[in-house]
């Protein structure tokens, strides 16, 4: 199964000999390395994702799946390696990036002092939206949470929290969404409304997913194509079926139990 191979681009990505920009990628990362003092994160990732693809990055804890995740969105910077993100270098071009993209993560803070309503409006004329305060019941309508409007930010559970990030997240209508973990924490109704929300994006406004999840049952229902890491490398890339048929596993969550086992056993 470990090829050694870091390379996530599938055949027939266009993989410019130069230092251009590829305007056919939604996303594209060349080598990135990424290390904390004596600790290596990420070693020597490439990705390529085009438009409307449905990419899932999986790996067990310590896999480099948030490292790599921040990269790509210019959270941090990489130690070495470049950053292609919606048409622009990072991280120069970042500002311009992420007003064409939206992130959800459980661990970005919501503003504590506003309501749900409030947040979603501030965000969405940060996005530039005409009618900010209309984008904001329209996307608490189609998740079920209009109820939460004048809710108190600090006020919210895990849960609800967890449904306004992705509510801000989309509100713009983005042209790649990102979610690192996107249904932790919610029931699974709840779950189940996140993930329909998702696919409609994708089949009716061709957004672009990447998502990391610890749910491999989520991700082979959510994505095309699933990008593997070990220890920062990447070790297998495409539909997830391919992928478990060639390192020998019966499905997806039986290969990543088997890692997350592996992992262990080499710690000890």
């Amino acid at each position: 199964m470990d090829s050694g191979a870091t390379e996530a681009v599938r055949p027939g990505d266009a993989e410019p000999t130069d230092d251009q920009i590829d305007p056919s990628l939604v996303l594209h990362a060349r080598d990135l390395r990424k290390s904390f003092e004596d600790t290596v994160a990420v070693d020597g990732v490439s990705l390529a994702v085009h438009p409307g693809e449905r990419v899932g990055i999986v790996g067990p804890n310590g896999a480099g799946k948030t490292t790599t995740l921040l990269m790509l969105l210019g959270a941090i910077e990489p130690d070495s390696g470049t950053v292609d993100l919606v048409g622009q270098r990072l991280p120069d071009g970042r500002g311009e990036a992420m007003a064409r993209v939206g992130f959800a993560a459980g661990y970005i803070p919501l503003p504590e002092r506003m309501t749900v309503r409030e947040t979603l409006d501030l965000f969405g004329t940060l996005y530039g939206l005409a009618e900010a305060d209309t984008a904001a019941d329209q996307v608490l309508e189609e998740l079920g949470i209009p109820h939460l409007a004048k809710q108190r930010c600090d006020s919210l559970s895990s849960g609800q929290g967890t449904l306004v990030g992705f509510a801000k997240a989309v509100i713009h209508q983005p042209e790649l969404i990102v979610l690192d973990e996107p249904t932790a924490s919610l029931d699974p109704d709840v779950a189940m409304r996140v993930r329909d929300r998702l696919e409609v994006m994708n089949t009716e406004h061709n957004a672009t997913l990447l998502l990391t999840s610890h749910d491999m049952r989520e991700v082979e229902r959510l994505t095309t194509r699933v990008i593997f890491l070990r220890a920062g490398r990447i070790i297998a890339n495409g539909p997830a079926e391919e992928v478990v048929e060639e390192a020998g596993y019966p499905d997806l969550e039986t290969m990543f139990l088997a890692e997350a086992s592996r992992l262990r056993t080499t710690e000890v």
